[in-house]
């Protein structure tokens, strides 16, 4: 008799702990377990949840300590490989969690949790045909699990297939309607295969649900945005902001979607108020992005036939300058001194901070080149500005102006380029379009044309990634325009 109420202990004792364990009491569930081993102290469950409550106390290095001895004890036991390939996981060692997971599916065939880590960690080695076996495995033994099915789609994505991604995550969206994050990840999946009538569909189908959040609401207004469709763009985002009032995104969105379509241009008064409001985590969040435009300029210009020589090349506008990224990846360069020009000035006072120009002025583009006088500047440099500007004529003969004979216009602009079926949003003349988050697309065929009305010689005109959004990478070009002698 007090063996089977030593036992119930033990049941009772084991389940309480846990739950409190998984509600992140840790505290109450430390006795709890403590007590629990006391009565069975070789319990391999016992150890896999004292290290969840490590864990849970943010303490890895016990948990490893603990994981360690009862793998050790118990080498065969497919809990306990499987929470320390999460422990080690989490601790970077990619390598021994893919042997523990490894172990954990051959002891134990029938659980695809240990299936579906086991793919994750071949899709962190680049495995993905086998990441794809193994997370298909899973999905099938449990095809309602939001994270089997997006492990999946994003291992099908890196295999290169995103027809069959989007199929796993539509086929888990039927077999889970009300998960809102499923369905965000095949909206997303659609705008960065720029299927962006679809992704309008997949949002709408989620509003209709009754499950659409404030990432559904902007990423519905990205797609619109990207089809042209700006006012109903604006009405999404303001959904958007309504059920995310707080996230300073999202803000933004609705910023940008007050830029009138058809207008020529960003007006200067949005882009200051917007990179006003965006100064203090601008650099770190457009690093994050994957941001190559500094590095493409650095590596053009040393090309130019003055600075590959060695000789000094300046004054240097540095139209634009941000928090001054480009001109910090140019400074070791015979360059100089540095003009510094921006609308907002919070951004000039991040670039005041590096100590690199010689000027800073609070100034719009086109105001500060119609104020030069002529042909006084033999480079400029102009990162992310072109993108706020749709028609270019005027900025070029601006800019053609305030250059000696021989200067170099060094810019970067986004791509326009046709979405998933094909067709491209733009106005009457074909040459640029306003996309999402308030920024211009450009044609190539109208730079070039363009330029050459300016009066400059193009010299370079490449197709560059830029940057990268939702994980896609946004197609840009690299423009190098020299002024003509004559």
């Amino acid at each position: 008799m007090q063996r089977l109420q030593s036992a119930a202990d033990l049941e009772s004792l084991t389940a309480r702990a846990a739950q409190l364990v998984a509600a992140g009491r840790v505290g109450a569930a430390r006795p709890l377990l403590a007590a629990a081993k006391r009565l069975d102290p070789g319990s391999a469950g016992l150890a896999e949840l004292s290290a969840r409550l490590a864990l849970r106390a943010n303490t890895p290095d016990l948990a490893a300590l603990e994981l360690d001895a009862a793998v050790a004890a118990d080498p065969e036991h497919p809990g306990l490989r499987l929470r320390r390939a999460e422990l080690r996981r989490h601790a970077g060692d990619i390598e021994g969690a893919t042997r523990d997971a490894a172990e954990a599916v051959v002891l134990d065939r029938t659980d695809p949790t240990a299936k579906a880590l086991l793919g994750v960690l071949l899709l962190d080695l680049d495995r993905t045909a086998d990441a794809v076996a193994c997370l298909a495995e899973a999905v099938a033994a449990d095809p309602a699990n939001p994270g089997f099915a997006t492990g999946l789609a994003a291992a099908h994505e890196m295999a290169g297939d995103p027809d069959a991604a989007l199929a796993v995550l539509l086929r888990n969206i039927e077999a889970a309607p009300n998960l809102v994050d499923q369905r965000n990840a095949a909206i997303l999946l659609c705008v960065r295969r720029r299927d962006f009538r679809r992704a309008i569909r997949l949002a709408e189908d989620a509003r209709q649900a009754g499950i659409a959040d404030a990432c559904c609401f902007g990423l519905a207004g990205h797609a619109l945005s990207s089809l042209g469709q700006h006012a109903e763009a604006v009405d999404a985002y303001a959904e958007a902001l309504k059920l995310g009032p707080d996230d300073p995104y999202v803000r933004h969105l609705v910023s940008a979607a007050g830029v009138v379509p058809g207008a020529p241009r960003a007006p200067a008064e949005y882009l200051r108020a917007v990179f006003d409001g965006y100064a203090d985590r601008f650099e770190p969040h457009l690093l994050s992005l994957g941001y190559r435009v500094p590095g493409m300029f650095r590596t053009a210009l040393l090309r130019h036939p003055r600075i590959a020589a060695g000789q000094q090349v300046g004054p240097v506008v540095d139209l634009g300058c941000g928090t001054g990224l480009a001109a910090l990846a140019i400074a070791d360069l015979p360059v100089g001194p540095l003009i510094g020009v921006d609308v907002a000035p919070r951004m000039l006072a991040q670039a005041g901070k590096k100590a690199i120009y010689a000027e800073l002025h609070e100034a719009d583009a086109m105001q500060f080149l119609s104020g030069v006088g002529a042909a006084h500047y033999p480079l400029i440099i102009a990162a992310d500005v072109l993108c706020y500007f749709g028609a270019l004529e005027d900025l070029f003969s601006a800019a053609h102006a305030a250059m000696t004979p021989g200067g170099w216009l060094v810019g970067s602009v986004e791509e326009l380029l046709p979405d998933h079926d094909g067709m491209i949003p733009v106005n009457a003349n074909g040459a640029w379009a306003l996309q999402r988050q308030g920024r211009y697309a450009h044609n190539p065929t109208y730079i070039r044309a363009v330029a050459a009305d300016a009066g400059f010689r193009l010299l370079r005109l490449d197709r560059e990634t830029v940057r990268w959004e939702a994980n896609a990478p946004v197609p840009g070009l690299l423009l190098v325009l020299e002024r003509r002698h004559a």
